[in-house]
């Protein structure tokens, strides 16, 4: 039962690399935009893709590095727990600026 869940997060893992090198490629847009808000829910975006893309490549690295490396899991281990805490909080800011904005503009 526990080898089922382990390759069920190994493959959840796996598809979310994929899904946000494409969501940083689809936000990946060169034109201008004027109103700071948007700048900013853009960059909140990339910052969420960029952190998660962090946590997937440091835990497949952490799953192929060798055992008898201990500071270098150490490492990774640290950061897969910094990028997740990074990519949650830029998550719950997404909704808490556009919560600002809207209260701003009233």
């Amino acid at each position: 039962m526990y080898l089922v869940s382990f390759l069920c997060h190994d493959f959840v893992v796996a598809v979310s690399f994929v899904a946000c090198i494409l969501g940083l490629a689809l936000l990946w847009n060169n034109k201008q935009q004027n109103d700071e808000a948007e700048i900013t829910e853009q960059i909140l975006f990339r910052m969420s893709f960029s952190y998660w893309l962090v946590y997937c490549v440091a835990f497949g690295i952490e799953k192929i590095a060798l055992p008898h490396w201990e500071a270098i899991h150490m490492t990774l281990r640290i950061t897969t727990a910094l990028s997740y805490f990074l990519t949650f909080s830029c998550i719950v800011s997404l909704p808490l600026h556009k919560f600002a904005v809207r209260h701003v503009q009233e």
